[in-house]
């Protein structure tokens, strides 16, 4: 495994300090690109991008800026009392309280690893190409991370046909014996990537599946910088990629969040 001094070689383009913001911009760039594909409405203003989507999709709500001014968040407000479905809203800054919604939070740390080198995956890795793939992602994604609000499954629901059209956006399968057992999607967007539903099939766990399909689709991003917000059982794996702590990250949710 490539090893480095986490912090100590980071590009001058992409510091600690700024990953927040640049986990931000992509996190954005990712779910404008699925509500395009979802057909859903996308509301782009200076402070938040939010898309709002039906009773099963739900609401998401990505901060863009760290000082919401009032009209702002009043508009956002209600965007979360109007919602069709389940709401989520990603906050990189920690900066915008959403409590008065009766929104539950937490916080997940932000994380950025510089470019450098990948090592070859355990098992085989592949970027989706064809529906079946795609919907075999999909599936693995909802059960991995117990999305009940998209069972029973839809096909092209969460991952719909063109999300793999839409500019930066890849998708990748693990496969272990030619099964397909784990998936994530990563976003370039302003020469930065970014790491999303890295998820492995509940049969598969333990078994370096994880491992596998990040270092798979990390490899294309080797020459960027590329920053994730970490689950507290993906931090360590992060970590041995090379992935360093910027800031926590404050989630908040209507209900049990989907990051």
């Amino acid at each position: 495994m490539t090893t480095r001094s986490p912090a100590a070689d980071l590009p001058a383009s992409v510091t600690l300090a700024e990953a927040p913001m640049r986990q931000a911009r992509n996190s954005a760039a990712l779910w404008t690109a699925t509500g395009r594909s979802r057909g859903h409405e996308v509301v782009r203003r200076r402070g938040f991008v939010a898309v709002a989507g039906d009773e099963r999709a739900g609401t998401r709500i990505l901060i863009q800026e760290p000082d919401l001014d009032p009209g702002e968040l009043a508009e956002l407000s209600e965007l979360v009392r109007r919602a069709a479905g389940p709401v989520n809203a990603e906050d990189p800054f920690g900066s915008t309280d959403l409590s008065h919604l009766g929104m539950r939070n937490w916080q997940m740390p932000v994380m950025l690893r510089p470019p450098g080198p990948v090592d070859a995956p355990a098992l085989d890795v592949i970027k989706v190409r064809r529906p079946e793939d795609l919907q075999a992602a999909e599936r693995i994604v909802i059960e991995g991370f117990e999305l009940t609000g998209f069972e029973p499954h839809r096909p092209g629901e969460l991952f719909p046909t063109t999300l793999i059209e839409q500019p930066g956006v890849e998708v990748f399968v693990a496969l272990d014996g030619g099964v397909a057992a784990g998936a994530c999607v990563s976003v370039v967007d302003d020469g930065v990537g970014s790491h999303y539903w890295v998820g492995t099939s509940p049969a598969f766990r333990s078994r370096g599946v994880g491992r596998a399909v990040m270092l798979g689709s990390l490899a294309p991003l080797a020459d960027l910088p590329v920053t994730l917000t970490a689950s507290k059982l993906g931090r360590p794996l992060y970590e041995s990629l090379g992935y360093t702590v910027a800031a926590p990250s404050t989630w908040w949710a209507s209900t049990p969040a989907t990051p």
